[in-house]
């Protein structure tokens, strides 16, 4: 097993703690709202909704996946840091075991925040993936990020 690392980062004019609410805390029920035509649902299958709860991600019929299943691994509510483990599901096929994500929310100057994402690609085997393989699903879930975004600099109110 090898395991390949991407990581990315970008500016948001949202505070941390409304981002990390609005992302982490609150995803199973805002996401849905916010972008029905990709995902259905958000049940949480075991647990609480912290450290080693599982959750899964119920996609439309417009997605290529039909759902995944994440387990939060720790959930730093002061530091605005999760980390959490998509341990099943269509996007991990049969090259990957799991996929290890770090979500950070670090504040910036200007009041807003900086995101980071740390993602670990688990392979099975001597399979080697590459970056370009993966844009895909990294646009994509930039993408939820910026709806987010919007949502909140429109709803001032919301998480504040």
């Amino acid at each position: 097993m090898g395991v390949t690392s991407f990581k990315q980062e970008f500016a948001c004019p949202v505070a941390p703690a409304r981002m990390f609410k609005a992302l982490i805390l609150e995803s199973s029920t805002l996401i849905p709202k916010l972008v029905p035509q990709f995902i259905k649902r958000v049940d949480l299958i075991q647990g609480d909704g912290g450290a080693g709860s599982i959750e899964q991600v119920n996609f439309t019929e417009a997605s290529h996946f039909k759902y995944v299943k994440h387990r939060i691994d720790e959930l730093d509510k002061e530091n605005f840091v999760c980390k959490y483990t998509l341990i099943e599901g269509d996007p991990l096929g049969d090259k990957l075991e799991c996929i290890a994500y770090e979500v950070k929310f670090e504040a910036a100057s200007d009041g807003g925040c900086i995101c980071k994402i740390t993602s670990n690609y688990n392979t099975i085997g001597d399979f080697e993936i590459k970056e370009e393989e993966i844009k895909a699903g990294k646009d994509s879930a930039i993408g939820v990020y910026k709806v987010v975004e919007a949502y909140l600099l429109e709803n001032p109110q919301v998480y504040a």
